[in-house]
């Protein structure tokens, strides 16, 4: 493959996608922080602290486990990356262990972030403990209210959970919230960010450091089957864990790659989340992408019963990954995705989140085109966090 495929160009774009629409407030903190980093990324002694926290705090590798009796019930092969049992639940600690390092070199005192479903929310709380930063996570009052063990969570860790009422109220307005935070207070201020998006370096600098997921499934595979799995699956709302897993096999063409989005309600209904699916090229959030918006241009109102997939754009490689036709980009609906999530805890005593149940769901809905190979699930976290959203969808009340 060519090197797009793997860095940005000197604006910072992908093709045609990516880049920096920001404050000009911003504009020198993000030139700081894009020299910051790379000298990071060559920095052996860089390379080996943070190696050593995610092997020794993060518990890292995580296993690939083959599904065994949803493989019997599927005719599919299917392979779990099993994030899930990663430090906080999530492969959200593998970027933010990585930027919290680089937050401690450039001497920032505080740490902001933004979240969704709550694991990146929680996994930045998580590092500000163990690194000594105080820190505030921007979190919209929807997810508040159907995350609360998240923010619980947050709270317990020291973090200030600060409620966003403006908007969708979910993570497209945390994140505008957090933007308006570090525009205020660059100086003393770093900004974690959860997605690969942004403006750059953000989708760069996440992706390096989700990468760890790719190049350990990777090795897991070969040594086990001394050969590559057929198909790569992995659920998208801003993109991190699926490029994270998608980047070291793009050069491997034989592999098969697909993007799942949260189709909500159904495309035809207009309540989704499906940026790659149905959506057109703007700007949101510093970066250009693919995005949901009407035809004047304002960015539409999303919806997924999962908090972490309920957002209109989507990383900028994520957007060229589909142009140059590399990665499929699918959907599958709310119900669909508590099927799967149902299934999962059923035939294998795992309980997935909902991000991650959309995958199994994109699984579940193509397996007799995929019987007989090899698939590969991220499974990107684990659902303890969505038990009172699925109880409430039951009629349930814990």
């Amino acid at each position: 493959m060519n090197e797009p495929y793997f860095q940005p160009n000197e604006s910072g774009h992908f093709g045609p996608y990516g880049g920096r629409f920001v404050a000009e407030t911003l504009t020198s903190a993000l030139d700081q922080l894009e020299s910051l980093y790379l000298q990071a990324r060559e920095d052996e002694s860089f390379q080996s602290v943070l190696a050593g926290h995610l092997k020794d705090f993060s518990g890292r590798p995580t296993p690939l486990y083959y599904a065994e009796r949803l493989s019997e019930h599927l005719g599919v092969r299917v392979h779990l990356k099993r994030e899930d049992l990663n430090h906080t639940g999530a492969h959200k600690l593998n970027s933010t262990i990585g930027q919290a390092l680089l937050a401690r070199r450039a001497n920032k005192r505080r740490v902001i972030a933004e979240t969704g479903a709550g694991q990146h929310g929680v996994a930045t709380a998580t590092v500000a403990a163990r690194f000594g930063f105080d820190c505030c996570v921007y979190m919209g009052s929807e997810d508040i209210e159907r995350q609360s063990l998240n923010v619980y969570r947050m709270r317990l860790l020291g973090a200030e959970v600060v409620p966003v009422d403006s908007g969708s109220r979910t993570l497209k307005d945390a994140m505008t919230e957090a933007l308006r935070d570090w525009v205020t207070n660059v100086d003393d201020t770093y900004y974690i960010i959860g997605s690969a998006a942004g403006p750059h370096p953000y989708p760069m600098m996440v992706r390096d450091f989700q990468r760890v997921m790719g190049v350990e499934a990777r090795a897991q595979f070969m040594d086990a089957h001394a050969r590559l799995p057929d198909v790569l699956v992995a659920c998208v709302g801003g993109g991190s864990n699926a490029i994270g897993l998608f980047h070291p096999f793009i050069e491997d063409t034989a592999v098969r790659m697909v993007g799942v989005e949260a189709g909500g309600e159904g495309i035809a209904s207009g309540r989704h989340s499906a940026t790659l699916v149905a959506g057109r090229e703007g700007v949101l959030h510093g970066s250009k992408s693919y995005l949901l918006s009407d035809a004047d241009g304002q960015v539409s109102a999303t919806h997924s019963i999962s908090a972490g997939l309920d957002y209109p754009g989507v990383g900028p490689e994520h957007s060229l990954l589909k142009d140059l036709g590399r990665v499929e980009y699918a959907c599958v609906n709310d119900e669909q995705a508590l099927d799967a999530f149902r299934l999962t805890n059923r035939l294998e005593g795992i309980m997935p989140a909902l991000e991650s149940s959309h995958a199994i769901a994109w699984v579940v809905e193509n397996a007799s085109e995929l019987r007989g190979l090899d698939v590969l699930i991220n499974l990107s976290g684990r659902g303890d966090k969505d038990v009172q959203t699925v109880a409430k969808c039951d009629g349930v009340e814990i």
